[in-house]
């Protein structure tokens, strides 16, 4: 699943988000200025040009774009191997154009950089290499063939050979870094705009499970009363009609289905209520609550709260934010998955702090992997033993970085370690040497009844539907 997302954004899909329509309005753009330029050159500058040459290759572009209008709609999106097409016969074009006019003593040569930063905005790595590659040879023929430029007086219009060696260089330069470059840049933020997105997605599914928990509660709570007498007037009937066993047989039915109604009703309410009372919980509640998908999948998951000090600290009631749940659910997963048999979950407060440390007993964190730590699809070639320890793990990153996002939206400060390094401090218990999170909140900013944001008091509101 994550390496399909990963194909999607980066390369051969990513192409297919430019419209035919837009490069053909740049084409229109690049003809308009192809054609000024040679006529101010003749007309003002009287440089003798091969115009029957230069027209046809402007000629071209212009069939070219018109064939594009006539047998394709607007809206047409190109494929990766169009979109390669395209820019390829741009590049071949302005090049054609340049060997006409001069090579690389034509200070319009600097053009020949655009195709290949296209490329690298929207194309696939492979593509936008085959185009380098061949915008750098065409810039070396250039620099050695082309057709002079001459003045009306029979001058040709040359660099000196170190200037023209400088030119050539300057251009493979550009081409490579520019290139390189725009591709690492394009692809910074298609995979960042992804992974925000599965953020939002995450979000916005814990949003609902919670929002669909609470309703449920509020039905379960309001159906007990109904629930409770028709239960109550199912038993009295069962007593009364000893000597009707037909309808005695009826009225233990409703009972038991009375019976089971309450318990479904209370079994799909579990995951919370619309209550001004349980948008805060205790924090070792929340602990608990994000860590109960994990405890039974053949892990040791240890708790160990308490305030830090001497001093006689209550615990605190924190926010139940969705993002606060799913963020500690996807940290103390990722350690459940890479722990050889225990995981602790540590949490400590102080009156201005609140403290929470998921640490594992696994090999840690990679070290060459610690500057990179919380990225959207960090890959690394991955080892047999790590494919036989978690087989469904695809190293994308993806988790850690939506629990890393959500968390710091909710005010937290995120920190990571391995319990080898002797000069860490998240944790000192020897026996933990496996990888270690650190999740720090300011606890006025979670604290639901002394924090910025407390839960209103008062009777609760009814839904909105």
């Amino acid at each position: 699943m994550a390496n399909s997302n990963t194909s999607l954004w980066r390369g051969q899909e990513r192409s297919s988000w430019i419209r035919l329509r837009t490069l053909i309005l740049l084409r229109w753009v690049a003809i308009i200025g192809q054609i000024t330029a040679i006529t101010v050159a003749q007309q003002t500058y009287h440089v003798q040009l091969e115009l029957a040459l230069c027209f046809l290759a402007i000629g071209v572009s212009v069939m070219g774009n018109l064939t594009a209008i006539l047998l394709f709609p607007e809206n047409k999106r190109l494929s990766e191997f169009e979109n390669f097409l395209m820019v390829l016969f741009d590049l071949l074009q302005l090049s054609f154009l340049l060997y006409l006019t001069g090579g690389l003593n034509n200070p319009f040569a600097l053009l020949l950089v655009g195709p290949v930063t296209i490329s690298a905005s929207v194309m696939s790595t492979r593509s936008t290499l085959i185009v380098g590659a061949v915008a750098i040879v065409l810039t070396t023929l250039l620099a050695q063939f082309h057709l002079p430029l001459r003045t009306d007086l029979g001058f040709v219009l040359d660099m000196p050979d170190i200037l023209l060696f400088g030119n050539w260089a300057a251009m493979v330069i550009a081409i490579v870094f520019l290139g390189a470059y725009s591709h690492r840049v394009s692809s910074e933020v298609q995979s960042m705009s992804e992974a925000l997105s599965a953020t939002h997605m995450a979000l916005a599914r814990e949003q609902k499970l919670t929002d669909l928990g609470g309703v449920v509660a509020a039905a379960a709570h309001e159906l007990g009363t109904p629930l409770a007498t028709i239960k109550l007037a199912s038993s009295e009937l069962i007593e009364e009609l000893d000597d009707r066993p037909d309808l005695k047989e009826d009225a233990a039915l409703i009972r038991e289905q009375a019976d089971r109604c309450r318990d479904i009703l209370r079994d799909m309410g579990r995951a919370g209520k619309d209550d001004l009372h349980l948008r805060q919980a205790p924090l070792s509640s929340v602990i608990h609550e994000a860590a109960e998908p994990h405890i039974n999948r053949g892990k040791n998951v240890h708790f160990d709260e308490g305030p830090v000090g001497d001093g006689d600290v209550q615990q605190p009631s924190i926010l139940r934010k969705p993002e606060i749940i799913h963020g500690l659910r996807n940290l103390i997963q990722n350690a459940v998955d890479f722990a050889l048999g225990n995981v602790w979950v540590e949490a400590e407060w102080t009156s201005d702090r609140i403290t929470i440390c998921i640490i594992d007993d696994g090999r840690g964190f990679p070290a060459h992997m610690f500057g990179r730590i919380g990225d959207p699809f960090v890959r690394r070639r991955r080892s047999e033993s790590d494919r036989r320890a978690r087989p469904e793990y695809e190293g994308m990153g993806l988790g850690l970085f939506i629990a890393k996002t959500l968390l710091e939206r909710s005010g937290a400060e995120l920190k990571f370690a391995n319990g080898t390094d002797p000069y860490q401090s998240l944790t000192h218990h020897p026996d933990r040497r496996g990888a270690i999170v650190q999740v720090v909140w300011p606890r006025n900013l979670v604290d639901a009844q002394h924090g910025d944001s407390p839960v209103p008091s008062g009777a609760n509101q009814p839904f909105q539907i």
